[in-house]
């Protein structure tokens, strides 16, 4: 990878997410040479991803450029790289431009959309879990609409502004919310010879209610939200097969659509090389102690989604959203000035949970902090707020701002452009008939 070499101690942080961004700063100023390496050249905020999709913001308004953090720091060093496997025997990194030899190996690769096994879901339906793939969902919602204009069978028509959301947490609620409005507010400006009331959005979750890791409180409340923009909801409801026109249930429902958007889970971005006893199986997290070590390897650590930190109060790890893997990168970089000196008196990890949220739109969110749950314009407001805050960078924050007081000023969503035409592989707009 072409890093020079030193007498300093290496530190190799994998991943630009939540962690790598926040234990990179706070290890800079130690007498070590620190590299980070990610896929991309940037990090993204991956909350408002389902912003892009829906034409809300522009993708560089959520985006960060990871060299940013080598200004005026010496021994840092940024590679843009796909870390295909680690040796820990040799402690060497293999990425698809080089290999890397490190002391420390620090990974927060996060997450990937969770297919289950299904490959013919996973061939067809859309996921959302980077910045590429939200612009691709953009353009796809959008060329349905191109679409839909030139068809003069309403039968084709309702298949193409049908869209189909798999999965009921978080990100689906805020997608089926963020689509409904844009029914509300965008179709009948922007396609008026289109019959708006063609147009479906249909959200479906396998549990008994939408929202399940959040309070029961923020469950009804964002469904009386989702159903007042017209979102039809079908909880106890799992998706068995998509072939790009036809979702078929577990229990026998049937839904025509060019567009299933996949929501439904997540598993960690493992590296290969390790142990198998050093990740659980199914959610291929790496276990962790409560000092971020990955078990049986004393210098090698996992932060955020891809740890499993077993505890009396999380037994199945803890929740993989930003907060944790943040919290984990706060104490790391609080123990590495010991873990350099050979020191064994480190500070266990600790999870303070601030809570969690979801926004269904203009006015309407949901909140659960601590034992106080909210809903409504005030949830909004605090959504709002977290979001801005948390944001990198504070040129995103003022663009993110100016632009929601705009959207929200106008009725409006200003980013209605396909800039790259997505291709449908495979799938084309049925006939009547085939319907």
């Amino acid at each position: 990878m072409n890093v020079p070499k030193s007498n300093l101690p290496r530190v190799v942080v994998i991943g630009g997410g939540f962690a790598g961004l926040n234990l990179v700063k706070r290890l800079r100023k130690l007498p070590i040479q620190l590299v980070m390496v990610n896929k991309h050249n940037y990090h993204a905020f991956q909350p408002l991803l389902y912003q892009i999709s829906t034409s809300g913001i522009e993708s560089d308004s959520i985006a960060y450029p990871l060299r940013m953090f080598i200004k005026k720091q010496q021994n840092f060093y940024f590679r843009m790289a796909d870390v295909k496997e680690i040796d820990p025997t040799h402690k060497i990194v293999k990425s698809d431009i080089g290999e890397l030899s490190y002391d420390y190996l620090i990974i927060n690769t996060g997450t990937k959309t969770n297919f289950f096994g299904n490959k013919e879901i996973k061939k067809h339906a859309m996921p959302m879990k980077t910045i590429p793939q939200a612009l691709n969902l953009r353009s796809l919602i959008l060329q349905n609409f191109e679409r839909a204009t030139v068809e003069a069978d309403e039968e084709v028509q309702r298949f193409l502004l049908n869209f189909v959301i798999v999965g009921a947490g978080p990100t689906g609620v805020e997608l089926a919310g963020a689509i409904a409005e844009f029914k509300q507010s965008v179709l009948p400006l922007d396609y008026p010879d289109l019959n708006s009331e063609l147009m479906q959005i249909n959200l479906l979750e396998g549990a008994d209610r939408v929202l399940p890791p959040m309070s029961e409180h923020a469950s009804k409340k964002s469904t009386q939200f989702l159903k007042e923009l017209g979102v039809e909801i079908h909880t106890n409801t799992i998706v068995t097969e998509y072939d790009g026109k036809l979702a078929k249930t577990k229990d026998g429902k049937e839904f025509a659509s060019r567009t299933l958007i996949w929501s439904a889970g997540v598993i960690a971005n493992r590296i290969d090389g390790f142990s198998e006893e050093a990740s659980e199986p199914r959610s291929k997290r790496y276990y962790v102690n409560e000092f971020n070590q990955v078990k049986g390897y004393s210098n090698v650590f996992a932060l955020g989604d891809v740890a499993l930190m077993a505890s009396k109060d999380y037994p199945r790890g803890h929740p993989q959203v930003a907060q944790p893997a943040i919290q984990q990168a706060v104490n790391l970089a609080k123990n590495f000035p010991k873990i350099l000196k050979g020191n064994k008196n480190l500070k266990p990890f600790v999870y303070n949970d601030k809570g969690s949220m979801a926004t269904i739109g203009r006015n309407k969110a949901v909140a659960d902090i601590k034992k106080l749950k909210f809903g409504g314009f005030f949830a909004w407001l605090i959504w709002m707020a977290v979001h801005l805050i948390s944001l990198v960078g504070f040129k995103n924050r003022l663009v993110i701002l100016i632009t929601w007081i705009y959207n929200y000023a106008n009725y409006n969503k200003g980013s209605r452009l396909i800039i790259r035409r997505f291709s449908v592989r495979k799938r084309r707009v049925r006939t009547n008939a085939e319907l």
